[in-house]
């Protein structure tokens, strides 16, 4: 019988690896998609891969680098700082992307480091959320990054030192519980010609928000102030304000045919998209209301207003707001129904208000939170009787008492489309 050798296998190192193979942009985009702690680990496969994660240009630490959450908080801090300083002393390519996200309590110290370090490359975006502690207090090193395009900071105090002159291309910025003077936001504001999309949360530090940017395309905004105006923003499309606004400060007294109305929409000709959230009608609503704008918002086809049905001078804003998109094609209106109750009704607001045809292109309506009292009927009745394209109005109120009667009242009302049709949502 004729002897057989055992089959030979051919070692790691010889064996073909086609993954190794694809090209060098595939494979940078295979580690990016990785956390950073993985893309470490993958240096252990071979020797084509030993080095290869250190020149991953999108570096992400967050709860995934180190994530057991059963161990010590001063041990999960240790090794987290060791895993930065590990990658940034060993990283020999180009960082376009860092961000720094983790529950845990960091040293300031360590994160002074790492911007120092950053701000001697060509960093593009830099994103930084101190989840615990008091405002961490940004190094002037920050600002001294020339290439930034995006930037994201939460729980911060901004001070930029006096030689600040701007972020020249930065397009993106969020700023969510920041602590900064009202003259450093103006000036951080204006000095980024190229801005486009800026989003603004839970400020400290001033009170009266004034947007110039002539490129802004997206704003964002919530918090509490007690003024908000906007200037040179023509760009404007997208607007979503939740202000708490302090609607009984002296300087928001209005006299004469002033209207904080007229003032907010001056400066934004081209928006397409609005949200009034929170309490923000309200403070729309101060002054002399007008029937309609001066010019009407021929662009804007998306409106969501958060409203108490229950008053007059909010109902008399919405209103306006109404009479002045002729173009909207969608609808949401959001009742307060915990202030209502608080509140004499108001009755014939939206009854001695009807034209035909009104709302010439509005298609979807959204109705939420309604409690069923007579004013939010009278405003259903308003829209279905004015909105002759009209396909879908949902409404959804805030408590199921009452439910099988409100529905009975919705389906008594005349619709001016014939395509009209009404979904009620159980809350």
């Amino acid at each position: 019988m004729k002897h057989r050798e055992p089959p030979k296998f051919p070692c790691l190192e010889t064996e073909i690896d086609r993954i190794s193979s694809l090209p060098g942009h595939v494979l940078d985009q295979i580690l990016s998609q990785l956390s950073i702690r993985d893309a470490v680990r993958t240096s252990a496969l071979s020797r084509k891969w030993r080095y290869k994660w250190a020149k991953i240009p999108h570096l992400v630490f967050d709860n995934q680098c180190v994530p057991n959450p059963s161990q010590d908080q001063a041990l999960i801090k240790n090794k987290l700082v060791n895993i930065v300083d590990h990658v940034l002393l060993l990283h020999n390519g180009p960082i376009h992307k860092f961000k720094l996200s983790h529950r845990d309590l960091l040293g300031v110290s360590d994160i002074d480091r790492w911007i120092l370090h950053l701000s001697r490359s060509s960093l593009k975006e830099f994103i930084l959320e101190i989840w615990k502690g008091q405002r961490y207090k940004v190094p002037s090193s920050l600002f001294s990054f020339e290439h930034l395009i995006h930037l994201e900071l939460f729980n911060c105090l901004l001070k930029p030192p006096l030689t600040f002159k701007g972020f020249r291309n930065l397009k993106s910025l969020d700023l969510q519980h920041i602590t900064l003077t009202q003259h450093v936001f103006e000036n951080l504001i204006l000095s980024c010609p190229l801005l486009e999309r800026l989003t603004l949360m839970n400020f400290d530090g001033f009170t009266h928000l004034n947007i110039n940017a002539p490129n802004l395309q997206f704003f964002d905004v919530g918090g509490v102030y007690d003024d908000v105006s906007f200037e040179n923003t023509s760009h404007l499309t997208l607007v979503s304000i939740g202000l708490y606004v302090n609607v009984k400060n002296d300087r928001n007294v209005v006299h004469g045919n002033s209207s904080k109305l007229l003032r907010f929409f001056a400066n934004l000709p081209h928006i397409q998209r609005l949200e009034v959230q929170s309490y923000f009608l309200k403070y729309l609503s101060i002054g002399n209301v007008p029937g309609r704008l001066p010019k009407p918002c021929i662009d804007l086809n998306y409106l969501s207003i958060r409203i108490n049905f229950n008053d007059i001078e909010e109902n008399s804003a919405a209103l306006c707001l109404l009479r002045s998109s002729p173009n909207l094609q969608e609808l949401e209106m959001l009742a307060r129904p915990e202030e209502q109750t608080s509140m004499v009704p108001i009755a014939n607001f939206w009854e001695d208000d009807h034209w035909n045809s009104l709302f010439g292109q509005l298609r979807l309506v959204r109705i939420v939170g309604i409690s069923g009292v007579r004013s939010e009927l009278d405003f259903i009745n308003f829209m279905l009787s004015n909105s002759p394209v009209l396909e879908r109005m949902t409404v959804k109120p805030a408590s199921s008492d009452g439910g099988w009667e409100l529905l009975k009242e919705l389906l008594r009302f005349r619709r001016a489309s014939v395509r009209a049709e009404i979904i009620y949502l159980d809350p």
